[in-house]
């Protein structure tokens, strides 16, 4: 079976490139690694190490879903944060047949501007063969929406909702984030599990999503995903007002002075919620 090993990042889910990889899977016996190095972005806020390593995966999370739902065979890995670092490691471990090399058009791509294709081929000797996805004219041929949540991560007015917008026109991914209360382990332990069994909840509902855990202020952790993903829409969903730290501190409105995204407010009542799920039982 032929291997295509696949470099990209921003650009993993665009149409040039998707296309790219269904001709190739059409052929038969191939199978695809994709491989995401841990690129921050160039200008921004300061994002750190963790985040950028977690949204290296959350790409590779959706795409291998996407993938896996048209029949087409992959895996996936986060690399260096060295593109070309990262592409020679996965040669080395994978010896593939063939290279794919997505990224922005030339204005916009640092990997271009470090001559990261030429570079590839001529140290690996493969057919490498480069695709250029322009995401600022082209978009993504699917909605992405950010979800923003903690206490309220699998409250049912949140999944329901997620459910009706993935019921409209188009096919959507959904991206959640988690913040964290503090940067203890703690704090990292729960609102991994928060965020586990909202992806559980997201996936029995048979959403495409992915999710990380985000900057315990919840605005910082918005931010970073702004920079980190192209959204085309953001979903903050929180306690009701007079509990609601997120609201207290005026999150979405802040939100929405930062980016010309829409920005739709989930209110959950997690105690109406538990009354009701009691009185059920």
């Amino acid at each position: 079976m032929r291997e295509v090993l696949v470099i990209a990042n921003r650009t993993l889910g665009g149409e040039k490139l998707l296309d790219a990889v269904r001709e190739r899977a059409a052929q038969g016996d191939t199978r695809f690694r994709l491989v995401v190095p841990q690129t921050k972005p160039a200008a921004g806020l300061v994002i750190y190490d963790e985040a950028v390593r977690e949204s290296a995966q959350v790409r590779i999370d959706l795409a291998m879903s996407l993938l896996a739902d048209e029949g087409i065979l992959a895996s996936g890995e986060v690399g260096d944060p060295d593109p070309f670092s990262a592409a020679m490691d996965a040669i080395a471990h994978r010896r593939p047949d063939e290279v794919i090399v997505s990224t922005h058009p030339a204005t916009q791509s640092g990997w271009l501007r470090r001559d990261l294709v030429e570079r590839i081929r001529n140290a690996s000797g493969l057919p490498v063969e480069h695709i250029v996805v322009d995401l600022a004219h082209e978009g993504l041929p699917f909605g992405v929406t950010l979800v923003v949540a903690h206490k309220t991560s699998t409250g049912e007015e949140l999944i329901g909702r997620l459910v009706e917008k993935a019921a409209g026109e188009g096919r959507r991914m959904f991206i959640a984030v988690i913040p964290q209360f503090d940067r203890s382990g703690a704090s990292s332990r729960e609102a991994r599990l928060r965020l586990a069994a909202m992806l559980e909840r997201l996936d029995a509902a048979s959403l495409l999503s992915a999710g990380m855990i985000g900057d315990p202020d919840p605005y910082t952790a918005v931010m970073n995903a702004l920079e980190l993903f192209h959204v085309d829409d953001i979903v903050i969903s929180t306690l009701p007002n007079e509990r609601s730290g997120w609201l207290r501190s005026d999150l979405l409105q802040r939100v929405r002075n930062a980016t010309s995204a829409e920005v739709e407010h989930v209110v959950v009542d997690i105690d109406s919620n538990t009354t009701a799920a009691r009185a059920a039982n």
